[in-house]
């Protein structure tokens, strides 16, 4: 074995040969950063969250300074300084794989945001979900991978004839993955279920959507944490979608009255008050804005034990104020059940009890 004396090598040829590009390295790096940080700053004082396409192309280029002029520093350094044919080589890799990374990820940040508009501005006919920019920006890389690893000289007819063979037995160890993942993209092509929709499942779950990823789907109930469904799971089930066709999520309140109550009094008063309390809703500052206008119904359904039974039905575009209008709804309503001299009744029964003592059948 050789040993190798570190006392015998020139270490200030090699600092003389390396201070030079690491310094035009770290001023090309600060200037970036520069140009970065006022590029961010113009973003966030001039421009708003609104999806439009000079949005999009401007936060694609969020980062860019920063690898064009390393780019731009490299590229004097090969060009300019005098170092060895290794670090020459080096630099250029360094170079050409930064170059690649950087138009790669503008590509894919452009190309993502333009579905995102599109989806925007495109009145429903296309869901939105993460799942659908996650593929294609995986997509992306990936062409700049392979291009990268084309200029190293490294041949990708191997690793694809690897990747086929060994993807086989990967499909077969990922069968619930995969299984989620087309079911996930089933679900967005079907345009059956969009982000923001309120769904009701088949086994009892609520809630409006809030993403679709590769894996899973959320739902967000109007009361409690997230719902967490995957997707073969999803697209497996009966599903209710209160959006569709129209923007009305109905709101269904079970009332019961009294026997010797005027039906037609009950219809009317209900029907004034559930009119009443969504026009108050709509005309509040505390978020309720957005109280569908449709007109409420009254449909009477069940002689029941003790009471006559209906549903009370009322609308909303949101369904995060399914709340608050049953709340006020049942406030209003029983006070004005109460000045008409509406019963609202409670179930009574009657215990019959017998006193006597049975007469013995046998006696001794």
């Amino acid at each position: 074995m050789t040993n190798i004396n570190l006392s015998n090598i020139d270490w200030s040829h090699y600092l003389q040969i390396l201070t030079i590009p690491f310094c035009i390295l770290i001023a090309a790096l600060t200037i970036g950063l520069i140009a970065n940080r006022f590029i961010n700053r113009h973003i966030r004082e001039h421009l708003s969250d609104e999806i439009t396409l000079k949005n999009v192309f401007i936060h694609a280029l969020k980062g860019v300074p920063i690898s064009f002029c390393l780019v731009a520093g490299l590229y004097w350094i090969v060009n300019t300084v005098e170092i060895t044919p290794t670090l020459t080589k080096i630099f250029s890799y360094v170079l050409f794989t930064i170059n690649t990374y950087t138009i790669t990820r503008v590509v894919a940040r452009t190309l993502s945001g333009m579905v995102d508009y599109y989806t925007e501005h495109s009145d429903g006919n296309l869901p939105k979900s993460s799942l659908l920019n996650n593929i294609l920006t995986f997509v992306i890389y990936g062409m700049g991978i392979i291009i990268v690893l084309q200029y190293y000289g490294i041949s990708i007819a191997p690793i694809i004839t690897a990747m086929g063979v060994g993807g086989m037995a990967m499909a077969l160890g990922m069968q619930e993955t995969l299984a989620n993942i087309f079911s996930g993209l089933q679900l967005i092509i079907s345009k059956q279920l969009r982000l923001n929709d309120f769904i009701m499942l088949s086994t009892g779950e609520q809630g409006c959507v809030t993403d679709i990823t590769w894996r899973y789907t959320k739902i967000q109930p109007v009361l409690g944490n997230v719902i967490v469904i995957p997707n073969k799971n999803l697209a497996g089930t009966i599903i209710t979608n209160y959006n569709l066709p129209q923007e009305d999520i109905p709101i269904r309140i079970p009332i019961g009255v009294a026997y010797n109550s005027d039906l037609d009094l009950v219809e009317q008063v209900t029907l004034e008050v559930a009119r009443q309390v969504m026009e108050e809703q709509q005309n509040t500052n505390d978020g309720m804005e957005n109280i569908a206008m449709d007109p409420p119904k009254v449909l009477f359904h069940t002689f029941a034990e003790s009471s006559i039974n209906f549903d009370a039905i009322l609308y909303s575009t949101r369904f995060d104020n399914q709340a608050r209008l049953k709340h006020n709804f049942i406030k209003a309503l029983t006070k004005r059940y109460r000045e008409e001299n509406i019963n609202i009744p409670f179930p009574i029964r009657t215990v019959l009890q017998q006193t006597d003592s049975p007469v013995p059948l046998f006696t001794k």
